[in-house]
């Protein structure tokens, strides 16, 4: 039984190193968003007017969503295997989902203004995870089949859609804006909502991170999966790349420059909100390739460490999002506002250096929290975060 559950330990170790690596690079780009705001991003990025550090840093901090959506999926299918339930599955699903949204528009909004009261609330990665959650705990009730038909409908074929709006009038409105057209929702004269993640695609994502969860069952070894992930991962670069070179479908056509790095820039300079099939595609087919890089050195000490905050993630996001708003204001209130209405930093080796220290500072209170879910498993809301 002992060699059972360390089998099973080994097998999920990659998981929460992939996961762990992605609140890094997460934490990058947020460190960017707080000591940058004197360089707007726009999604796509201007490839003529931004920086190509500020584009390199923005374009590796893509990966973040997706895969995290995906693991999510993933980690939601071996939670059912484990307690062989689809029913108390389907139950922690929807409840953590509801919990997820609750926090977003509670504790994380507030993260990002420190203003009270709120009357701008932005729907982001939180509200998107949440509403994902809950749209697959009904979804697991269905067939994997048709899972697999849904999901890949989702993904195959939401930018489609990219050409459909309704007015503020329509009872479509509000429904759209939430599903696939990021937009305002004025909900009273003095609150207005921000659909900053469109939820249609991440439902899709989701779906597929939870059929791609039987790749992890324990009757599969590392050699096997790896070959099940080495083909998806081609299948989905290799589709990336052809379709986005026909550059007609799946995000907004890129641009020949005369220059080849920006065309280069230009060919990946891929759309977020809401993301595109070709971000997808591109994210997804990284994270293959890095689910079998993290599992095959998941002991070495130079990734082990990434564990600790890829079982924690929900913590250390809220962790991460207060300690850097308290240090934004704090360096406002020594330096003052150096970069016109902002504080912020002049070079991109700034905020690398910032982040690399924030990540050495917040490792530990997330390893302990880390350590208290494994220990305290009788403390049931522990796992919500």
């Amino acid at each position: 039984m002992k060699l059972f559950q360390e089998q099973i330990n080994q097998r999920l170790l990659s998981i929460d190193i992939l996961r762990g690596f992605i609140m890094i690079l997460m934490l990058l780009d947020h460190v960017r968003e707080t000591f940058f705001l004197h360089f707007q991003v726009a999604d796509p990025m201007d490839i003529t007017t931004t920086n190509g550090t500020l584009i390199i840093s923005r374009l590796l901090a893509h990966i973040c969503a997706p895969t995290f959506i995906f693991l999510t999926g993933l980690s939601a299918y071996l939670y059912m295997q484990k307690i062989q339930s689809k029913k108390e599955t389907s139950w922690f699903l929807f409840t953590r989902g509801l919990f997820l949204i609750f926090l977003e528009i509670t504790f994380v909004n507030f993260a990002w203004t420190f203003q009270f009261p709120i009357e701008k609330l932005y729907l982001q990665v939180i509200w998107a995870i949440g509403l994902s959650m809950i749209s697959l705990s009904l979804l697991i009730y269905i067939s994997k089949k048709y899972i697999f038909l849904i999901s890949i409908s989702i993904i195959l074929g939401h930018n489609l859609l990219d050409n459909i709006h309704f007015t503020e009038d329509s009872i479509f409105y509000i429904p759209w804006a939430i599903l696939h057209d990021r937009n305002w929702i004025e909900l009273t004269e003095n609150l207005k909502v921000r659909t900053s993640y469109p939820v249609l695609p991440w439902i899709g994502v989701i779906a597929i991170g939870f059929l791609s969860g039987s790749l992890f069952d324990k009757n599969i070894n590392f050699e096997k999966r790896k070959k099940y992930l080495l083909k998806i991962g081609f299948s989905l670069i290799i589709s990336f790349l052809v379709i986005r070179y026909i550059n007609i479908y799946g995000d907004k056509p890129y641009i020949t420059y005369d220059s080849t790095i920006n065309t280069i820039l230009s060919f990946l300079n891929i759309t977020k909100y809401p993301p595109s099939l070709l971000f997808i595609l591109l994210t997804l087919g990284i994270s293959s390739f890095l689910l079998i890089y993290f599992e095959k050195y998941q002991n070495s000490n130079f990734l082990i460490w990434l564990k600790d905050f890829g079982s924690a993630p929900m913590f250390f996001y809220l962790l991460h999002l207060y300690f850097l708003k308290i240090l934004y204001i704090s360096a406002v209130f020594i330096f003052g506002l150096n970069k016109g209405e902002f504080y912020g930093f002049s070079y991109m080796w700034q905020i690398i250096l910032c982040t690399i220290l924030l990540a050495i500072i917040l490792y530990f209170p997330t390893a302990w929290y880390s350590n208290l879910k494994q220990k305290r498993k009788d403390i049931k809301w522990l796992k919500y975060l």
